[in-house]
């Protein structure tokens, strides 16, 4: 790949990082000619995100999953040497003119000739555009054709009905492979898989017929020795019940299966074949008996129900043939049966017989005798002459999917200008998070919550990942949302929120899990406040449980005194003030008085006019730090972390600045216009002690700030207040 360039490139800046800009359908036919190290991504998933899936796969021509720097390079290489203007690629228009297809090229004068064809077999010959929609359905476009160019024949391919007779017995055989049409057909191979079985099953039986032992039957034999082998095993059982209760009389009962067994089928609908005793004795058991056989006229003899169809077709195809009519069949005729066949079964163990066999040895003949294979063979070659024209379609539906969707990718691949540009969301976008009165629009799909958290982690970004149900559905999904404006004290996992998807399908979205960071400069900014706020509450919480427990401990003791009293000793006399204590308590009160002095007196000689100063400095010196810490946190804020968790490999440190990353992550805010109603009838009592103490603060600021500067004393003509004179000797005190 080459790195020195020849093109002139022109880049733009977004993200804290240079991006190529892709202006041109030059720059996309030069992109071999872009240092690798400029992209902005090198490799992407094929599958996962929001776009088109069937483009995708075409771009991913080594089909390992991924999306590569080479690829892309190919599909530009491939889609601009078509278009007589490649500029046209960044339209990304949902059809393509047959005009703006280069013909310059035999492969142009190919795909230019299968579109038109294509529209031709649609109906449409005076079309000048066409679509994906007019390449995806091949049924129609091949429909009114014999041959379609993908080596498969069709029954309807042939002409003549003994031709169209073998094709099917074929696909009968082995199966149907559909053509580009729909229609089931076969293939070459499959003929001569066919072909290569009917001779094989044909050379066996042709041994078989030289040796008459092995054929008993004729060309009846296989069906008898089926119908014997369908019911050898339940016979047998039967005769050999039939010697035990000859051996031991007392056993009869239980070969018979006792009446018990049949209790199970008392309260039930019995079917009409008798399934349910399928594991029943064929007949009745007793000591030397023959096993009956159903008349001819379906009359039974005393068979076991489930076995009636198997035993009939014993007593057409081997007992009749064989033995002639009886009623009854001994052990010692049934062993000669089994005899008979014994040849026959010891040949057709050695033999393939394939999947010709059920079409009988004289169709199998006949099919040999004649020129099916040949005529079939030709068939599949005038259909494979057409392959170039065919599969000239495939690259007419590539060049529409390319068309309208290379620079779409490439602006989510080579740059992010998608993304950076706040116009549609980008491919790795999977929708938006409702949660908590704010929308979250950097939501990506996730496979492996904790693999995932283990890397996006590193992105410094604040992550809830969320578990999505769609309530319409009951499809399920995982995604995790990047919040980047507002504050973290209502989130926790447990939380619920909607989210919607890129195709406005709602889901019912659950956090399960936090990786926490700093959202935005403002949560930094409150957050030592609310952390302080929060401690006083757990304290005050904390001593209000220990002062109700130890007034539920008193109200206990005062329950049981008396009772306590009556059997327990004689209450001790209460003790006297401990004056130790008395003088501890004075030491501490003067200490605490002594602070509060020295603290007051630290305001002594600050001027009036200072105290806003003051108070600025001290709010700055409690939030600065958290907002220093965080503003540093939220620089590293980074994408690439997030997407290389997703499978992409990110070549660029791709920021969520604060004003980026603000536009992303929406807060609730009244529409213009709108009007809020004052009041509230449910609203809790403000206390008004706060309001009091900063009035009470502002107005003695305020006299303080006009006594100093001598306002007071001018406006009373010096009977309040302090002279200028005062305040200059008061100044240079200081």
């Amino acid at each position: 790949m080459a790195t020195h360039a020849t093109h002139p490139w022109h880049f733009f800046r977004a993200g804290g990082f240079n991006q190529v800009k892709l202006d041109s359908g030059a720059d996309l036919a030069h992109l071999d000619q872009l240092d690798p190290k400029l992209w902005v991504a090198l490799a992407c998933p094929a599958h996962g995100l929001e776009f088109d899936e069937r483009t995708l796969e075409l771009l991913d021509t080594d089909h390992d999953g991924r999306i590569r720097v080479p690829e892309v390079i190919a599909a530009a290489k491939w889609a601009t040497s078509l278009l007589k203007d490649p500029d046209d690629l960044l339209r990304g228009a949902e059809t393509l003119p047959l005009a703006a297809i280069d013909t310059r090229t035999p492969e142009g004068q190919q795909l230019l000739a299968s579109a038109r064809q294509t529209l031709v077999n649609l109906g449409r010959p005076e079309a000048e555009t066409i679509s994906l929609e007019d390449t995806a359905d091949t049924e129609r476009i091949f429909a009114a054709t014999r041959f379609n160019g993908d080596g498969i024949i069709p029954v309807a391919a042939a002409e003549a009905p003994e031709l169209q007779a073998a094709i099917a017995d074929i696909l009968a055989c082995l199966g149907p492979v559909p053509d580009r049409s729909g229609a089931p057909g076969v293939s070459l191979a499959m003929v001569e898989q066919f072909f290569t079985e009917a001779r094989g099953f044909a050379e066996g039986w042709r041994q078989a017929e030289a040796d008459p032992a092995l054929l008993p039957l004729g060309a009846a034999t296989p069906a008898a020795f089926a119908a014997l082998q369908a019911v050898r095993g339940k016979v047998d059982d039967y005769f050999t019940r039939c010697r035990l209760a000859a051996y031991d009389a007392r056993a009869l009962p239980a070969l018979n299966r006792p009446p018990s067994d049949y209790l199970a089928w008392s309260g039930r609908e019995l079917s009409r074949s008798g399934a349910e005793a399928v594991d029943f004795p064929l007949a009745r058991v007793a000591p030397g008996q023959a096993l009956p056989l159903d008349a001819p006229d379906g009359r039974s003899a005393g068979l076991n129900p489930a076995w009636a169809e198997a035993m009939a077709a014993l007593r057409r195809d081997v007992v009749l043939p064989c033995l002639g009519e009886l009623a009854e069949l001994s052990e010692a005729a049934w062993r000669g049966l089994e005899d008979r066949f014994a040849g026959f079964a010891d040949w057709s163990a050695g033999q393939d017989w394939g999947r010709v066999a059920p079409l009988g040895l004289a169709r199998v003949r006949e099919l040999l005798a004649g020129d099916a294979q040949a005529a079939i063979t030709a068939l599949i070659a005038r259909d494979q002459a057409l392959e170039p024209e065919a599969n000239a379609i495939a690259a007419v539906e590539k060049l529409i999917r390319y068309h309208r969707d290379l620079y779409a990718l490439c602006c989510n691949f080579v740059n992010f200008k998608i993304f950076y540009d706040r116009g549609a969301p980008a491919m790795f976008q999977a929708g938006t998070l409702y949660l908590d009165q704010r929308s979250c629009e950097l939501t990506l799909p996730v496979e492996d919550t904790g693999r995932h958290a283990a890397m996006a982690g590193l992105a410094g970004a604040y992550l809830a990942y969320c578990d999505c149900v769609s309530p319409a559905t009951g499809g399920r999904r995982t995604v995790v949302a990047i919040l980047s404006q507002g504050d973290d004290d209502n989130l926790m996992v447990g939380r619920n929120g909607i989210f919607f998807d890129r195709k406005g399908r709602d889901y019912d979205a659950t956090i399960t899990r936090i990786v926490s960071n700093p959202i935005s400069l403002r949560q930094a900014f409150w957050a030592p406040y609310k952390k302080l706020v929060r401690l006083v509450e757990q304290q005050i919480a904390k001593r209000a449980t220990a002062a109700g427990a130890d007034s539920q401990a008193h109200l206990a003791r005062v329950a049981e005194g008396p009772t306590a009293g009556a059997a327990g000793p004689a209450r001790k006399e209460d003790k006297k003030i401990d004056v130790g204590t008395v003088a501890a308590l004075g030491v501490a009160v003067g200490a605490i008085s002594t602070a509060l002095a020295y603290f007051l007196g630290l305001f002594k000689g600050i001027a009036s006019w200072q105290f806003p100063l003051l108070a600025a400095a001290l709010v700055l010196m409690i939030s600065l730090p958290s907002v220093v810490l965080a503003f540093m946190q939220l620089r590293k804020r980074n994408l690439g972390p997030i997407l290389d968790a997703n499978g992409w490999a990110v070549n660029a440190k791709a920021r969520i600045t604060v004003p980026f990353g603000t536009s992303l992550t929406g807060i609730a805010r009244l529409p213009p216009g709108a009007t809020v109603e004052a009041g509230d009838r449910f609203a809790e009592k403000a206390s008004v002690w706060p309001r009091l103490l900063l009035a009470g603060f502002l107005l003695w600021w305020l006299h303080a700030y006009l006594r100093d500067e001598g306002w007071i004393y001018r406006w009373t003509d010096g009977r309040w207040g302090r002279s200028p004179a005062e305040v200059v000797r008061s100044a240079a005190g200081r």
